[in-house]
C-alpha cells in the first residue's frame, strides 16, 4: 500500500542514492541492463552487504514511486548480482564460498564486506553477520514481490538454509543459542555472544520467506520454530538505549505488530525506551560530533514503519502512531527534528560526512526519508 509522497522528498531520496551509485536517472534502459554498480568508498572490493541491501530496497522504492518502474527494478537486479558475484566469493575473488556453486550461489552465505581480513588483530575483520544476512534475505524477498520473479525468494531461502545451522547451536535444547559473527567459511565463530535482535530478525524474515514460497508452506518451519524459542526468552526483557537498535526493533516488530503478542509488546517497549532516550537522557540534544547520523536514520526508519502500519488495533502501534493526535504528532516531530539536524550535512554535494561513512549514511538517510520497500503492505497485501 503506497501513499502520496511529495516530489521534493523523492528528489532528496534520489540525490542521496545517486551520491552512492552514480547518475541513475540518466541511464537508458539499455545502459541499465548492463550497469555495473560503482565501487563504494566502504567495503571490500567496493561492496558492503548492509549498505547494498539498503541500496536494493531503495531502488525498489523508486521503482514504485516514480514513472521509471522497469529502470529501477533492473538496477536493483544488477546490484543484487554484483553483491553475489563479490561477497558470495572468497576475498581474492577466485572461488565461490565454501559450500556454494554457480547453481547455488548463496549456499555458502555472503561475506560482510569488511575491508580487513577476518583475523584482523583489531577484531573488525571480514566474516559473516547474521543480521546482515537476514537483511539481504529481506531485500531478496522484496525483489520477488516487486518483480514477480520467485527465484529471488528461492535464493533467500537457500541463504537461510545455509547459514542457520552455522549460527544457531543447541538446536534441540529448550533454549538454543546463537553466535553473533562467523568466519567467512562459516566454520568457526568469530564472536560467540548473541545479538540482541538476531533471533527476532530470523523469525520475522524467515516467516516472510516461507509465506512467499508457494510449493512448501513449511520450507523453513524448523528454522522459524528455533528462532521463536530464542525470541520468547528475549522480548520480555527487552531494553535498549541504542538509537539504531531501537529503530531496527521497531522496523522488525512492525511486521507482526497487532498480530502476535511478542511484536505488539516489543513495539511498545521500544517506543518507551526511545522516548526515554529523547526526554530523560536527552541523547538527541547532544552535539552531532558525538553522534552518528546513520544510526539515527535507522531510528527514523523504524518509527516511520510502525507509524504507517495500517493495523489500528495494536497497542504497539498506538505507542508510536498514537490513538490520539498529540502522540502521533510527537513522533512526527521527532523524525523531522532528527532529519533536520543532519540535512545540512547530507543534502549537500559533496556530503559533509567522512568518506568511509558516506555510503551507509546516505542509503539509510534515503530510507529514513521514504521507508517504501521496508514497509509492510508497500507491495500490496504482504503485511
Amino acid at each position: 500500500m503506497t501513499a502520496n509522497v511529495q516530489p521534493q522528498l523523492i528528489l532528496r531520496f534520489l540525490k542521496a542514492m545517486q551520491s552512492v551509485y552514480g547518475p541513475l536517472d540518466a541511464l537508458t534502459p539499455a545502459q541499465a541492463s548492463s550497469w555495473t554498480p560503482p565501487p563504494m568508498a566502504e567495503g571490500h572490493r567496493g561492496r558492503y552487504l548492509w549498505t547494498d541491501a539498503f541500496g536494493v530496497l531503495n531502488l525498489l522504492t523508486l521503482s514504485v514511486l516514480t514513472s521509471h518502474r522497469a529502470l529501477y527494478a533492473t538496477l536493483a537486479a544488477r546490484l543484487v548480482q554484483a553483491v553475489h558475484d563479490t561477497l558470495g566469493r572468497t576475498r581474492d575473488g577466485t572461488a565461490r564460498l565454501l559450500g556454494a556453486s554457480d547453481a547455488h550461489p548463496l549456499a555458502g552465505g555472503l561475506r560482510i564486506g569488511k575491508e580487513y581480513e577476518e583475523d584482523d588483530p583489531d577484531g573488525d575483520g571480514d566474516g559473516q553477520y547474521h543480521h546482515y544476512l537476514t537483511m539481504w534475505m529481506f531485500a531478496l524477498n522484496r525483489m520477488g514481490c516487486a518483480t514477480g520473479e520467485r527465484r529471488y525468494n528461492d535464493l533467500a531461502i537457500e541463504l537461510a538454509k545455509a547459514i542457520h545451522p552455522r549460527f544457531v547451536y543447541g538446536r534441540d535444547s529448550e533454549r538454543p543459542r546463537m553466535y553473533w559473527k562467523m568466519s567467512v567459511d562459516l566454520q568457526r565463530p568469530m564472536v560467540r555472544s548473541e545479538g540482541n535482535l538476531d533471533p527476532i530478525d530470523g523469525y520475522v524474515v524467515f516467516s516472510l520467506l516461507q509465506r512467499s514460497h508457494e510449493d512448501d508452506e513449511d520450507v523453513l518451519a524448523q528454522e522459524i520454530e528455533e528462532c521463536k524459542r530464542i525470541l520468547e526468552t528475549k522480548w520480555r526483557r527487552y531494553a535498549s538505549d541504542d538509537p539504531l537498535d531501537l529503530g531496527m526493533t521497531l522496523w522488525t516488530a512492525h511486521w507482526f505488530d497487532g498480530k502476535e503478542q511478542w511484536a505488539t509488546e516489543l513495539s511498545r517497549r521500544a517506543a518507551t525506551c526511545l522516548r526515554a532516550l529523547c526526554e530523560e537522557e536527552e541523547y538527541f540534544d547532544a552535539p552531532t560530533r558525538y553522534r552518528l547520523a546513520f544510526r539515527e536514520f535507522g531510528t527514523c526508519l523504524g518509527v516511520r514503519c510502525l507509524a504507517t502500519k495500517s493495523t489500528s488495533q495494536s497497542s504497539g502501534t498506538a505507542a508510536v502512531e498514537g490513538g490520539e493526535s498529540p502522540e502521533k504528532a510527537y513522533w512526527e516531530a521527532f523524525v523531522e527534528r532528527v532529519l533536520g539536524t543532519w540535512a545540512p550535512s547530507v543534502d549537500v554535494d559533496p556530503p559533509l560526512v567522512p568518506e568511509k561513512l558516506q555510503p551507509i549514511t546516505l542509503v539509510m538517510y534515503a530510507a529514513a526519508l521514504i521507508p517504501g520497500a521496508f514497509r509492510a503492505d508497500f507491495f500490496g497485501g504482504d503485511g
